[in-house]
C-alpha cells in the first residue's frame, strides 16, 4: 500500500467528533499561550511604566530643586547688589555730613543775613537726608545708648541727675534704619 492509501485509511478512521475535539484542544492551548504572553507582556509594559514614572519624578525633582536653588541665587544676588549700593551711598554719604557739621556751627558766629543764607544751605541738607531715609542721632537727655552713640566724655552727674545719661552732644550721629552710618559723639554722666 502506498502511502496515500494508508493516510486516506487512517482519516476515514477518525471520526469527526475527535476532529473536532483535536482542533479544540489545540485552538484552546494557543489561546492559554497567548494569555500567558499577553500577561507576560502586560507585567513588563506595567514594569516599563512605573520605571518611566519614578524617572519622570526624579526629573521633577531635581527640576523643582534646580529652579529654587536659581531662585534662592537670584534673590541672593539681589540683596547683594542693593545692600552695595546703599554701603557706597552711605560711603558717599558719610563724607558730607562733616559739611552739615561745619554749617550748624557758622549759623552760631554769623550775622542775620548770612544767617538766612546758611539755613537755606542747611536745610536742603537735611532734605536730602529725609529723602535717602537718614535720620540725626541727638539723644540730648537721654540714657546712653552704645549702640548709638559714643562716650568721648564723662562728667560727675549733678544732685537729681541720674548717672548715665548724655549730658550734652558734641557730634550728631546718622543712621539709616536699624543700621549706625555714625555714631553720636557725646558727653556721659557718671
Amino acid at each position: 500500500m502506498s502511502e496515500e492509501n494508508k493516510l486516506q485509511e487512517s482519516v476515514e478512521q477518525v471520526s469527526e467528533p475527535e476532529i473536532a475535539e483535536a482542533v479544540q484542544a489545540e485552538e484552546t492551548e494557543r489561546a492559554e499561550t497567548t494569555e500567558a504572553e499577553q500577561s507576560a507582556a502586560q507585567e513588563n509594559s506595567g514594569e516599563a511604566l512605573n520605571k518611566a514614572l519614578q524617572e519622570a519624578a526624579d526629573y521633577k525633582d531635581k527640576w523643582m530643586r534646580s529652579a529654587a536653588e536659581f531662585e534662592n541665587f537670584r534673590k541672593r544676588n539681589e540683596s547683594t547688589r542693593r545692600n552695595a549700593y546703599l554701603d557706597g551711598k552711605g560711603d558717599i554719604l558719610l563724607k558730607i555730613f562733616p559739611i552739615g557739621d561745619n554749617l550748624e556751627r557758622a549759623l552760631v558766629s554769623c550775622d542775620e543775613k548770612t544767617r538766612k543764607g546758611i539755613e537755606l544751605v542747611l536745610r536742603s541738607f537735611k532734605k536730602i537726608l529725609d529723602e535717602e531715609g537718614i535720620e540725626e542721632i541727638n539723644p540730648i537727655d537721654e540714657e546712653f545708648n552704645p549702640a548709638f552713640c559714643e562716650a568721648i566724655m564723662s562728667e560727675p552727674a549733678e544732685e537729681g541727675v541720674e548717672a548715665g545719661y548724655v549730658k550734652e552732644v558734641f557730634l550728631k550721629g546718622y543712621k539709616r534704619g536699624d543700621k549706625v552710618l555714625r555714631f553720636a559723639q557725646v558727653k556721659v554722666t557718671s
